[in-house]
């Protein structure tokens, strides 16, 4: 953690650097248009107690032909090449473009992702009981192990995404398709412990995703992982004026999930809908908004295997994480996918300024700030059968009936943006309540929504 904080504080000095430096060359003229391709790139460097260093390196280019779309890109393409020292990665290739067939934007994305440590703390919000003192090692006399709530997780992802404008141009129509193999074992204790001292080894002990497969809450057919192969439909309405960072406009959509057991889903086919809701205003132009997001997602038929109910549905989505509620992409400051349930909704609320202007090294850049409040809620409980929980096992220190209910956090950030495209966001959230955990720094590219 402490290490994890001096990159975050060589981070923000480097920002405050390139400022102070900048400031000088600060040009009068009109920014620069951009042409042909430019590229962003970011070096991936963080550092986890259990899962090592990351290493690795982001590249986005865009291209912008002429420059008379300019700041709208013709062509975006974005890999992504990262390893934690102890196993996990990500391998990510992403395409966007609304001009290799005219008329139609196409977003694809090919990843590889592995997680030797997923967050993972049962079901419905708050009626899962999260014991704190189970993974803290510095609370000897209830210690169990810092990955009692944690599994692994191997994700092979294809998909492909397609939307076409009406005669009514804010409206358009989505249709994508997707591939996803998802491989689920407990962690790996014996690698992790790889190196470590005797004094800092983690016990082998069972965390709760083995408890719940012994005990039948996950079935037996689920517990590996499998297949949830789909397609989607939507409809999408937007009037965003620029879609990086919108200073106004609407985007709201509309997409039906399905991944029915004929396409290789066998015993786990499944349907959802989400619905989102997304608004921006000018407060102050060019220099301030405010921007929220609301997203109501449900089940509307068949099996869902755990491994798929955080899953995030959207029309496209631009990262390569897809879990929620909770983390970086939803509720900023909760613990990663501490709220999961057959449905559920949240919502985010935004200041957004952009206090600083300036040309360095022939691009344009910007720097911003935003404050934020985000939260969210199960609302449709998945159903949990304790049958099969040992009577020695009290209940209570796992599952709750009930106590589900708001799951709010609140924070501030920072963003470096170069010639509007390319977002280095960096966000901290802090939970009102204890049970989401103490809080969380991410640092990637891109606003939220």
């Amino acid at each position: 953690m402490k290490l994890k904080r001096s990159l975050l504080t060589t981070l923000f000095l480097f920002v405050t650097m390139m400022g102070l430096l900048a400031q000088d060359e600060q040009a009068s003229e009109p920014k620069r248009i951009k042409t042909g391709w430019t590229f962003g790139a970011l070096p991936a460097v963080s550092y986890n107690t259990d899962l090592g260093f990351q290493y690795g390196a982001l590249v986005n280019f865009f291209y912008y032909g002429d420059g008379k779309t300019y700041p709208k890109y013709l062509h975006s393409l974005y890999g992504e090449v990262s390893r934690y020292t102890k196993g996990s990665g990500i391998n990510r290739f992403f395409y966007d473009s609304e001009h290799l067939i005219p008329g139609i934007r196409i977003t694809s994305d090919l990843s590889y992702l592995t997680e030797k440590a997923l967050d993972f703390y049962g079901f419905n919000g708050y009626d899962a009981v999260f014991n704190k003192e189970w993974s803290d090692d510095t609370d000897t006399a209830n210690y169990v192990s810092r990955m009692f709530y944690r599994h692994e997780r191997k994700m092979f992802r294809f998909m492909t995404d397609f939307q076409g404008k009406f005669a009514y141009k804010p409206l358009r129509w989505v249709a994508g398709f997707g591939v996803l193999k998802n491989t689920i074992a407990p962690v790996d204790i014996e690698r992790l412990n790889k190196g470590k001292d005797d004094e800092d080894k983690l016990p082998d002990v069972p965390g709760l995703y083995d408890k719940y497969v012994e005990w039948g809450v996950i079935d037996e057919g689920e517990k590996d992982g499998g297949w949830s192969n789909y397609l989607k439909v939507g409809l999408v309405f937007d009037t965003r004026d620029f879609e990086p960072n919108p200073m106004k406009g609407i985007w709201s959509e509309v997409v039906l999930f399905a991944a029915p057991g004929f396409l290789g889903n066998g015993d786990y086919g499944f349907a959802k809908i989400s619905a989102t809701h997304r608004q921006y205003f000018t407060l102050v132009k060019d220099k301030l908004s405010f921007v929220y997001r609301l997203n109501y997602q449900g089940t509307i038929g068949g099996k869902v295997p755990f491994y798929m109910q955080p899953y995030m549905i959207n029309s496209f989505s631009n990262s390569s994480n897809t879990d929620g509620l909770g983390g970086s992409k939803t509720l900023r400051g909760v613990m990663r996918n501490r709220v999961v349930g057959d449905g559920f909704a949240y919502g985010n609320a935004e200041f957004r300024w952009k206090f600083f202007r300036t040309e360095l090294w022939k691009q344009n850049i910007y720097l911003g700030l935003n404050t934020f409040v985000d939260a969210g809620q199960v609302l449709q409980k998945t159903e949990i059968n304790t049958t099969n929980v040992p009577a020695s096992v009290n209940l209570k220190d796992y599952f709750l009936d009930g106590d589900e209910k708001m799951h709010a956090s609140y924070g501030a950030g920072l963003s470096i943006v170069m010639n509007e495209n390319f977002i280095v966001a960096v966000d901290y959230g802090r939970p009102f309540d204890k049970r989401d955990g103490s809080g969380g720094i991410y640092i990637g590219l891109n606003y939220l929504f």
